[in-house]
């Protein structure tokens, strides 16, 4: 048989091959692109946030300690949120994610000569992926023994097309890149405007399009006034020189002077001594250190500080007025503590109140 004979059967079967894939019905993948991908990477990571199927047992979602009707902190509003098993708490309190996307990874600040940024309280993430993945891994969170384990349960979703509409037929075949790929999704979502909405009264009130009340307006002059409250020192109301964006937070750490938390210890009776930053970064100049968390929607995010101490906004604000007058208790830990810019404001109880009205100015959802 000639050359061209053998060529001409080959390439007769590819074409049969190709013809019976046709009628088959089967589709080439056209991957997505642009505004369409990034759409779909936020729908499907919005599924697995609330999806209580990611934890062993079934039972605990991201949402489960990070839910919208809480801004996006822990809806029970406990001290430490209890994990998949049990009677299993960690040993801090639940932060909001919302506006974690504009968290700035952990970096050391030359002219500041201060740490800057990093995500939880210690800064140990430097990504929301990364942040994303460890809770799943955790045994006093959502208890996963491995990666296979999350990726099978999103195999078995009823959304898991979307995943395969996103990253291709083979999208499941490889666990590693698989759950690289279920962390990135629930990461876009973190960064869309439903976690970062900036819709407060403070955010209308900026674009004129809501007033302040009098109280509310000395709240505002009272958090920035480097003379009494001097809140703006920690949580900025100007925006944000990276990102153009009022965040209520410069990514700092401090050690403010925060005791010990009883409640905590009832609940992790193996609890140590938290040197926060200090511990990650393995230096005691930076011991009980935390970062400073962003104010929005603080006033439904109670309890506060790392540890939930304080369930109002007005102890907190107590606490920084009169923490050096011996009423709170001593420091968890002693060394490194603030006494430059807080421990002795004294203000009054009403000024007190009015730096909480302002506070609760920041809660999203205003309706001008």
């Amino acid at each position: 048989m000639k050359v061209r004979h053998i060529f001409i059967l080959i390439l007769s079967a590819a074409t049969i091959g190709i013809l019976v894939q046709w009628s088959a019905g089967e589709k080439a993948f056209v991957p997505l692109k642009g505004k369409a991908l990034l759409a779909a990477k936020q729908k499907l990571g919005r599924q697995m946030f609330f999806d209580m199927s990611m934890s062993d047992p079934i039972g605990i979602s991201c949402a489960s300690c990070h839910h919208p009707s809480q801004g996006f902190a822990d809806p029970t509003m406990a001290v430490v949120s209890e994990g998949a098993v049990s009677g299993m708490f960690g040993t801090r309190n639940s932060p909001t994610v919302a506006y974690s996307a504009f968290v700035p990874p952990l970096h050391w600040d030359e002219k500041e000569e201060l740490y800057i940024g990093g995500l939880f309280w210690d800064g140990h993430a430097n990504t929301l992926a990364e942040q994303a993945a460890m809770p799943m891994m955790a045994s006093n969170e959502m208890n996963n023994k491995d990666k296979a384990r999350v990726v099978g349960v999103v195999k078995k979703a009823s959304y898991s097309n979307l995943m395969l509409e996103i990253y291709g037929p083979n999208a499941f075949d490889n666990v590693d890149s698989a759950f690289s790929h279920i962390t990135e999704c629930i990461s876009a979502y973190e960064r869309s405007p439903e976690v970062n909405p900036f819709s407060s009264k403070y955010d209308h009130y900026l674009k004129g399009k809501a007033k302040l009340t009098a109280q509310e307006k000395r709240g505002l002059e009272l958090f920035v006034d480097v003379k009494k409250g001097n809140c703006a020192a920690c949580h900025p109301t100007e925006p944000d020189p990276a990102t153009g964006k009022v965040l209520f937070t410069d990514f700092s750490y401090d050690n403010i002077g925060t005791p010990v938390n009883k409640e905590l210890l009832k609940k992790t009776p193996t609890y140590q001594k938290d040197l926060g930053l200090g511990a990650f970064v393995k230096k005691d100049s930076e011991n009980g250190k935390f970062r400073v968390p962003t104010l929005r929607n603080v006033a439904v995010t109670p309890p506060y500080l790392h540890n939930g101490i304080f369930n109002t906004l007005e102890e907190v604000v107590r606490f920084y007025n009169e923490r050096d007058h011996g009423k709170f208790g001593e420091p968890e830990v002693a060394e490194n503590v603030n006494q430059e810019e807080l421990g002795d404001l004294k203000l009054t109880e009403q000024e007190v109140q009015d730096i909480v009205a302002f506070m609760k100015t920041l809660t999203d959802g205003y309706q001008p």
